[in-house]
């Protein structure tokens, strides 16, 4: 019979204490892991986002608004020869002043006078024949034929005199109106042919300015309607005008539509070509406003983030329009009383909960 070794026997029993051990020390972890559970406090709940927020307001504001043009004659007439010949007279220069029908130009006159001399006598031969052929129509010793060929002969006379006279008066030009030389093209003895630009005559007192406006100002005002205009050389003294026309169309590319503005009286020493500014100051409308720091925008357009009263915060797109003093109008997108974040921004989304910080 075999006795057991003592080794072994030892071996096994060390084993079987390092197994209970180490099952004795996970049970003593997974106790002081569940003590350290219980004792741990609860997970607080996540701190809503703070924000600052305004309200949308409805107020009716207008805005002063600057534009620039420059001044420029409404009544302006080019004179252009509207007969060929050599100019005979051409009394005026520029910067003269020149008053209702004075003689502005004259041609050489003796063709066309020689002309209507032969018109003339060949009307009279007409009328002459005319008036013996209806004698002897009475007497039935002529043709009525001969006698309607007589009577076309005398119109075509008259007509052909008319002609002439009429271009005979075309040799001179007499001014409409009381105006100023702005520009002499010609001189004295030039031969002109039909139709050539001899004289520029304008009327001073026409005086005006042209300036774009946009879209936006355009309904806000009308013809009528007092500016205040200032012209740069003749110093910081601003000029009463009133606005004579507004254009009906707008240019396709700016958006914006032509507006005339007389001055009413014109300054003296004022002169088409000076540089102005014209100050509009359209009576106010109704609008809805938002603080110019509320307004958002990114690659999707412009937005706002509205508090709603749940206390959740929503992107919400809207259309702009003009900005008004540190603040900004509101076309599309909100309503009265909407409040609006002004402030807390870093880490805002769509959706968050909020809780305001103060009123503005």
């Amino acid at each position: 019979m075999t006795t057991p070794r003592p080794c072994l026997a030892l071996s096994r029993g060390l084993s079987l204490l390092t197994v209970l051990g180490l099952t004795l020390l996970l049970a003593a972890c997974a106790q002081e892991r569940t003590d350290a559970e219980d004792k741990a406090p609860p997970r607080r709940a996540a701190k809503p986002h703070l924000v600052e927020v305004d309200r949308v307001v409805r107020e009716t504001l207008g805005r002063r608004t600057v534009h620039t043009g420059t001044l420029r004659a409404r009544r302006s007439l080019r004179v252009f020869s509207q007969e060929e010949g050599r100019i005979t007279y051409l009394p005026h220069y520029e910067g003269d002043r020149v008053e209702q029908d004075a003689i502005l130009m004259r041609l050489d006159q003796a063709l066309l006078r020689a002309e209507l001399s032969k018109a003339m006598a060949t009307r009279h031969q007409a009328e002459l024949d005319l008036k013996r052929l209806e004698r002897l129509m009475r007497k039935k010793l002529v043709a009525e034929d001969e006698l309607a060929r007589a009577k076309t002969a005398v119109e075509v006379a008259r007509a052909e005199e008319t002609v002439l006279r009429t271009r005979l008066g075309y040799t001179v030009e007499e001014a409409p109106f009381v105006g100023v030389i702005e520009e002499r093209l010609a001189e004295p003895g030039d031969v002109v042919s039909k139709y050539t630009h001899v004289l520029t005559l304008t009327d001073p007192e026409s005086l005006v300015t042209e300036f774009a406006v946009s879209e936006l100002v355009l309904p806000q005002i009308k013809v009528g309607d007092a500016v205040e205009v200032r012209i740069d050389a003749l110093g910081n003294q601003r000029f009463p005008g009133r606005i004579l026309r507004i254009h009906p169309s707008l240019d396709v590319r700016t958006r914006q539509g032509m507006v005339e503005v007389a001055l009413t009286p014109i300054p003296p020493k004022a002169a088409a070509g000076q540089f102005c500014r014209i100050t509009l100051s359209p009576s106010g409308r109704e609008r809805l406003l938002i603080p110019f720091a509320a307004l958002r925008r990114d690659q999707q357009g412009e937005f706002v983030f509205r508090l709603g009263q749940d206390t959740q915060v929503h992107r919400v797109p809207i259309r702009s329009g003009e900005k008004l003093a540190g603040r900004v109008e509101v076309l599309e997108g909100l309503a009265e009383g909407d409040r609006v974040v002004v402030r807390g921004f870093l880490g805002l989304r769509d959706g968050m909960k909020a809780k305001v910080v103060s009123r503005g």
